[in-house]
């Protein structure tokens, strides 16, 4: 017999009926069992309650247990009721889903039961139709829902409170009162007994600059080495403990080394019940651990890298020079990884004296100033004005020296030159300086020096032009000659000094001398942080000690017609701003914007510097060809941009015609409303084009495209012929003019093939490439002057295109183009759509002339 086949209709009430009764048995499960958990879940939620509200904590130990034994016994009569859990059956089930969905004569036992008695064919066919006829009642077959029977057991929902209790005690065990669950099981001793409190902080040394380190913070404490600069502090103070910890250090090396405890400060409190505080304090050179112990257990590790300190350096940057007023300039730089603390230069004679000779001096001291901690840059420039002292004019060796604050020195190389001296004109001073020289480098010198006063004075008819000079070296003659101790020999060398600058200078060298000191002293209070009052006496100072020296500045003007006016490199100094400046230094000094204010101070010296210097040396034959030369590549840089805005207008008023012309041509095609060809002559004003420019026939076009093609190689010419001439003059001109040549060069190609747009690039690229040149050339040039001994122009520093107050001054050379600001890019884009506005009302025929005319000088195209 075969089996009969299985159809899609059977199977899908197969899986039917397998759903509702996996549902059913869940819910019959759930039925049974949940009234059996209930009592365990309600005692644990009262536990958890229990110990989340902090109950175990505050109760005495015999309590706690009892409650503890009391919630396990009732956790074990809780367990009792599983015992009669049973899982439903399968005829359960099936009569379970009779009943809920209200089925007759069991159509779902049907569907497995089986024909009692002898099978027949009949009877087998007939058992199938009458399962048939079952399985059609089962199309809308579900499950049945879970009914619990607590609320049977439970009229009065007390579940409800355990369920509250729970919620509540879960949200107050995170506030700082809460318990945890393990309080149950902590006896009250072991929680009363309080822990040491241990504070551990490292102190860098104050130069770094970096703040103390916490080591017990809590941010702190996942870390797992510290990185602390070498000579750190470390300080560890125990409270509340046993008063016997010890604190030990240990290096990569394993060499560990007991730190001693100290005293505490302060008073120490005579109760007894007062906690043990412990100290403890040391220094960190070296990578290591830092344990703290407390008879044998660890209370803490910490693990440092100290990052070493490293020692300084500093090196010459550009050879030491001479100043525009006889200073010594130094250009320096200084690197440390804190900063340095001192530096200063180390003066030796490149000729050492004889071993018996016997010097009233030593070397000069001169120390340096130090960049600013934290600045962009390291480099550094002191002046100092040596020249009164007695080495001026000796040749030396000079050796930078920098120590940082942990006490590394380092020095730089060693330069060889003639330290800077004043330059005397007159003959006689120049003989007063010599004899104060010999007797300054050795007193053994005494016998000839006065030899020598002799000579000078034996003719004083002849020799002194002044009668009081004359008296003033015999008096000087006299001192020296009675004089025994070296205090007295000083003294007479001072004096020889102060004679020289009277037959020199005269009064000037006093008020000079006045001034010189006067900006020291301000200097000086600025660079110690001086209060408001001494900054303001200082100033009170300076400003006597300027206006007397530009008196008498002007009194020697006045009887010399020859000297030098009140100017610096061109620029006219004023009286009302060498005021301002002054008043600037002071505001900014009180402000407490010191480096600013000492900046400030350093330009007002520099202008007295050179105007001192234009006094003392005149400028020389070269000075005035380097200064041609300059003003013919200031003539080249000139014609080159009006070159270039020539070629842009043409290129720009072709571009205009030939975009008009194909308007033109589009309009007369079909006409824009259909008129007729005769009605579209040219009316007034169409013979000029969008911009008011009179049109351009394309022979006049070619014609000016020739006239430019023309002069820009003339331009070219005339630069391979300056570049010759500062050859010839020693001067090295850079790789920008050979740039420059050749981009003139590409210019001119492109203006003979009529392409302007292209012209205009190779114009401006050589105009750049001009201003780097000309920018290297004054810097050869300061060399090369600064060299002879600081001429006018030599003396130049970098804000030489500006006034005393900052402003721009009109110059007479080329533009290098220093003192331009690069636009960035928004500027770029804001003048971009403020020329694109422009230029879109050029194009409106409607404007007014007037108008017209005031947009075209905005876009320079006359």
């Amino acid at each position: 017999m075969t089996e009969r086949p299985i159809s899609g209709g059977e199977r899908g009430l197969a899986l039917r009926l397998a759903l509702s009764r996996l549902a059913t048995r869940a819910s019959m499960v759930f039925e049974r069992g949940w009234p059996l958990v209930l009592p365990l879940l309600i005692v644990i939620s009262l536990f958890l309650s229990f110990s989340w509200f902090g109950l175990f904590p505050r109760l005495p130990d015999l309590a706690r247990i009892g409650l503890l034994i009391l919630f396990a016994l009732a956790g074990l009569v809780a367990l009792y009721p599983l015992r009669f859990f049973g899982m439903p059956s399968a005829a359960e089930v099936d009569r379970r889903i009779e009943a809920a969905n209200q089925l007759l004569h069991s159509p779902v036992q049907v569907q497995t039961d089986r024909p009692s008695g002898t099978e027949s064919i009949f009877s087998q066919a007939l058992w199938r139709e009458h399962q048939k006829r079952m399985a059609e009642r089962l199309s809308s077959i579900g499950a049945d829902r879970p009914r619990s029977r607590v609320p049977d057991y439970d009229r009065w929902g007390l579940r409800a409170v355990a369920g509250l209790l729970f919620v509540t005690a879960l949200a107050f065990s995170f506030g700082p009162f809460g318990g945890r669950v393990s309080d149950g099981l902590v006896a009250r001793a072991a929680r009363d007994t309080v822990p040491p409190r241990i504070d551990a902080w490292v102190t860098p040394p104050a130069y770094t600059g970096k703040a103390p380190l916490f080591l017990t913070a809590d941010a702190n404490q996942a870390v797992q080495t510290f990185s602390v600069p070498q000579g750190s502090d470390v300080s560890l103070r125990v409270t509340g403990g046993s008063g016997e910890e010890t604190l030990s250090y240990a290096d990569a090396g394993g060499n560990a080394r007991a730190i001693e405890p100290t005293p505490p400060k302060g008073p120490v409190p005579a109760s007894q019940a007062a906690p043990k505080v412990r100290q403890f304090s040391g220094k960190l050179d070296s990578n290591g651990t830092l344990t703290l112990r407390s008879a044998e257990s660890d209370l803490g590790q910490w693990a440092f890298a100290v990052i070493p300190d490293k020692p300084p350096t500093i090196r010459f940057v550009g050879e030491p020079k001479r100043a525009v007023n006889g200073s010594i300039e130094l250009n320096y730089e200084i690197d440390d990884d804190y900063g340095a603390a001192s530096a200063k230069a180390v003066f030796e004679l490149s000729d050492p004296p004889t071993a018996n000779a016997h010097p009233l001096y030593g070397p000069p001291d001169l120390p340096l100033t130090l960049p600013r901690r934290g600045g962009k840059t390291n480099v550094a420039k002191t002046t100092k004005d040596l020249t009164e002292h007695v080495w001026a004019g000796n040749g030396i060796k000079l050796t930078l020296s920098v120590t940082d604050d942990a006490g590394h020195t380092a020095t730089s190389e060693t330069k060889t030159l003639v330290m800077p001296e004043r330059p005397f004109a007159n003959p006689l001073a120049r003989a007063v300086i010599e004899q104060r020289r010999l007797l300054a480098l050795d007193t053994n010198a005494k016998p000839r020096v006065l030899d020598l006063m002799d000579a000078i004075t034996l003719r004083p008819e002849d020799t002194f032009d002044n009668m009081s000079n004359y008296l003033a070296i015999m008096s000087a003659r006299s001192r020296l000659k009675l004089s025994e101790s070296d205090d007295k020999l000083r003294n007479v060398v001072s004096y020889l000094w102060e004679i020289a600058l009277g037959i020199e200078e005269g009064n000037l060298s006093a008020a000079e001398r006045r001034l010189r000191q006067a900006q020291q002293a301000l200097q000086d209070a600025i660079k110690n942080g001086a209060s408001d009052q001494e900054i303001e006496k200082a100033m009170k100072e300076l400003r006597e000690a300027m206006n007397q020296f530009l008196q008498e500045f002007a009194q020697r003007a006045q009887q010399n017609p020859n000297a030098p006016q009140m100017q610096q490199n061109g620029r006219e100094l004023r009286q009302s701003d060498i005021d301002r400046m002054m008043n600037q230094i002071e505001n900014l000094a009180k402000s407490g914007d010191r480096d600013k204010a000492q900046q400030l101070l350093s330009e007002l010296q520099d202008m007295m510097n050179n105007l001192q210097a234009g006094r003392q040396q005149p400028g020389g034959e070269q000075d005035s060809e380097l200064r041609q030369q300059m003003d013919k590549l200031g003539d080249i840089m000139r014609r080159q941009q009006e070159m270039m805005n020539d070629t842009f207008r043409l290129d720009q008023m072709q571009r205009g015609q030939r975009g008009e012309g194909g308007e033109q041509q589009q309009l007369g095609d079909g006409g824009e409303q259909g008129q007729p060809n005769d009605q579209q002559r040219p009316g007034p004003g169409q013979d000029r084009d969008p911009l008011g420019r009179p049109k351009m026939s394309p022979k006049d076009f070619a014609d000016a495209l020739k006239q430019l093609q023309e002069g820009q190689g003339q331009l070219q010419s005339e630069l391979n012929q300056l570049k010759k001439g500062l050859e010839g003059m020693g001067m090295e001109p850079n790789e920008g003019f050979g740039e420059a040549g050749k981009s003139m060069g590409d210019a001119e190609q492109s203006l003979g093939q009529g392409d302007g747009d292209q012209a205009v690039g190779h114009q401006g690229r050589a105009l750049e490439a001009l201003r780097r040149g000309a920018k290297d050339m004054m810097k050869q040039m300061q060399a090369m002057q600064g060299d002879q001994g600081g001429s006018e122009q030599g003396g130049r520093q970098q804000g030489a295109d500006r006034d005393p107050l900052g402003r721009p001054r009109a110059t007479n050379g080329p533009d290098d183009g220093t003192s331009v600001k690069v636009p960035d890019e928004i500027d770029v884009q804001r003048a971009r759509q403020i020329l694109d506005a422009i230029r879109k009302r050029l194009g409106n025929a409607l404007s007014p002339d007037i108008e017209r005319s005031y947009l075209e000088r905005l876009l320079e195209l006359k």
